[in-house]
């Protein structure tokens, strides 16, 4: 299909990918995994190194959708923050979840294991939009060195400029198990990684429904799958093969541009740390490999773009940095975040069918988790999985036709909380 929003840094240096041509054919494996993006490769990649053999199936390209087009911003957690876990869930279940998340960081130990190039950075900031933002940011700060021995640096408004040259932000909090790569060459490392462990990666072929019986099938534009198991990656698509699944997210556009290589980018971020900020509608930049400013701002509840995507975001740009509010734009971009109704991802398993979806902006972390778990649960151990599996979730209200305009009402009601202060 044409891409109406190709236009990205990250498709521009991205190392090389084939674009495998098997269109036709029957196949038979033992896990069939529908998407090539974090989720659908780190799980195929843990599925094979535990003795499965597996094909992958991608209707485009290997990191097509939000895994090869996302601001590259490695945050630990969820969208939750672990006191607010702990408040619903109790200590037990707040604990084993701050572990996975927060702890655990399958996205270092990949790169690490497979020499993955993606210009992985260390550092992340979230920076405080209000005095009433950061007060709550330091509040959570003392709770998680107490109450897990998870120790982050609280930095005051006066301390900011050791981070960002902007005078926008009341504090914030950096947290060095955080911090920024090129998403799309993470994704095709995690590939190659996939293949050379013997995962069989199909791209350019649509999944179109399964079969899901004792012999189960997946049935592609010209070819089918015989599986003993299938794992459903397709975040924001994942209705199109999973219509019931379909109802527990809302899909969000969000855009991206990168400037120009900047002669001033350490003067930006001195501390090279990825920044996201406080507001419901957030900011979130860093910079890239090169020096240009990647910047993410606003969002859009319509699937369609704007006509000019670096018109739409430079505002937001310039707004944190008037001193690049000229600066000339390369690249403009965006893509589709899959949101569930509370922003916890929506994980488990229906039969032979394991599915992981909904991260919410919250994901470039947690999906390489997500697919390792769902490995581990194939393999007969479930518990870790579970942890995720047993987060609430709920299908937005309003059926086929009202499901987005009603999530769409909601989330305009939080973006004007944000321009109301």
């Amino acid at each position: 299909m044409t891409d109406p929003l190709a236009n990205s840094y990250y498709a521009a240096t991205a190392h090389e990918w084939p674009v495998h041509a098997d269109i036709e054919g029957e196949y038979a494996c033992d896990v069939a995994v529908i998407g090539g993006g974090f989720t659908g490769l780190s799980a195929a990649l843990a599925c094979a190194e535990r003795g499965f053999s597996v094909i992958l199936v991608e209707a485009e390209k290997v990191g097509f959708g939000a895994s090869g087009r996302n601001g590259g911003q490695l945050i630990p957690g969820l969208r939750w923050s672990a006191s607010e876990l702990e408040a619903e869930f109790g200590h037990e279940r707040a604990a084993a979840l701050f572990g996975l998340c927060w702890r655990d960081n399958r996205v270092k130990t990949r790169i690490a294991k497979h020499g993955i190039d993606c210009d992985l950075k260390v550092g992340h900031l979230e920076a405080a939009w209000t005095p009433k933002d950061f007060d709550a940011m330091r509040r959570e700060a003392e709770y998680l060195s107490k109450r897990y021995g998870y120790e982050t640096d609280v930095i005051s408004k006066a301390e900011m400029g050791a981070h960002i040259a902007s005078p926008l932000y009341h504090g914030g909090i950096h947290d060095t198990q955080g911090g920024h790569f090129h998403p799309l060459n993470y994704a095709i490392g995690l590939a190659k990684a996939a293949e050379a462990a013997g995962v069989r990666i199909l791209q350019g072929q649509r999944a179109n429904w399964i079969l899901d019986s004792n012999a189960g099938e997946l049935f592609l534009s010209e070819s089918t799958i015989e599986a003993r198991y299938f794992i459903d990656a397709t975040d924001s698509w994942i209705g199109d093969i999973e219509p019931d699944l379909g109802r527990y997210t809302v899909p969000i556009m969000n855009y991206n541009i990168a400037t120009a290589p900047l002669t001033n980018a350490d003067a930006l971020l001195p501390s090279d740390a990825a920044v996201a900020d406080s507001r419901f509608v957030l900011n979130y930049f860093r910079l890239s490999a090169d020096k240009r400013l990647i910047f993410g701002g606003g969002e859009r509840y319509s699937q369609t773009p704007p006509r000019d995507i670096a018109v739409f975001v430079r505002p937001f740009m310039a707004q944190v940095f008037p001193q690049i509010a000229d600066a000339k734009i390369d690249y403009g971009w965006g893509g589709a975040v899959a949101v569930t109704m509370n922003r916890l991802p929506h994980i488990g398993r229906r039969g032979n069918i394991f599915y992981a979806h909904g991260f919410s902006g919250h994901g470039a972390l947690v999906t390489t988790l997500a697919g390792e778990l769902i490995a581990e649960a194939m393999a007969g151990t479930a518990e870790r999985f579970d942890v995720l599996a047993n987060l609430p979730s709920q299908p937005f209200p309003g059926g086929k036709w009202l499901r987005r305009p009603l999530a769409t009402l909601g989330l305009l009601w939080y973006a004007l909380r944000d321009r109301l202060g």
